[in-house]
């Protein structure tokens, strides 16, 4: 997944903040124990969703594509004592693994843990003012959870995509169907003057939002 060379990598991991013991937990046993351990955000993605999250200190955050909970948790750390997340997942299998993970916090009571589809959850929130929202579930409707998260977003909000650069592949030579679908999402939102944006080179590719 991580587009940088190793021994940078390497370095970045080195002089960043450390890797929290209960997210250190989560990392091994979600390699242990779950298919496609990959797709967790891992100790220098997650610093800096835990930094970005710190920096607006949200009050409200909304996470599409729970996995494991190590993203929620880096999200949540930027929280006041009366903030919370609502996290997203669609497996409901992953629910006991999820408790047992949150449980190892400090951030457990601010997490709202929702499943089923995103769409119809989404649809259902009462709330039109989170500060910050991670997409990071089914590649092929980002774009559409997107358009749904934007109406969500306070005005200074961010939203945050995540797999933009799809290792390398959207500036590559590759033009296979779902190269193609993630070059589409970053031109969309490269076009959309209702928000500032930008792609952050880390791991797989971080493309945040800010809403005007």
């Amino acid at each position: 997944m991580e587009i940088l060379p190793d021994i940078l990598q390497a370095y970045l991991d080195d002089h960043c903040d450390a890797e929290p013991e209960a997210l250190q937990t989560i990392s091994r046993e979600t390699y242990l124990k779950v298919l496609k351990p990959h797709m967790l955000s891992g100790h220098y993605q997650g610093r800096v969703l835990s930094f970005l999250s710190k920096l607006i200190q949200p009050k409200r955050i909304l996470e599409i594509g729970t996995f494991t909970g190590y993203a929620t948790i880096c999200l949540a750390e930027g929280l006041g004592d009366d903030g919370e997340i609502h996290t997203i997942e669609v497996n409901r299998e992953m629910e006991e693994m999820l408790k047992s993970h949150f449980r190892l916090t400090s951030v457990e009571k601010k997490i709202k843990l929702h499943f089923g589809e995103a769409e119809h959850i989404i649809a259902g929130l009462p709330y039109n003012d989170f500060d910050l929202a991670f997409i990071d579930a089914d590649k092929k409707n980002n774009y559409t959870y997107f358009q749904l998260v934007f109406n969500k977003i306070r005005s200074g909000g961010l939203i945050i995509i995540d797999n933009v650069l799809w290792k390398g592949k959207v500036y590559g030579p590759e033009n296979d169907a779902d190269t193609q679908m993630i070059r589409k999402l970053n031109d969309q939102i490269a076009a959309d003057e209702r928000v500032d944006k930008l792609i952050l080179p880390v791991r797989d590719g971080l493309l945040v939002i800010r809403k005007k």
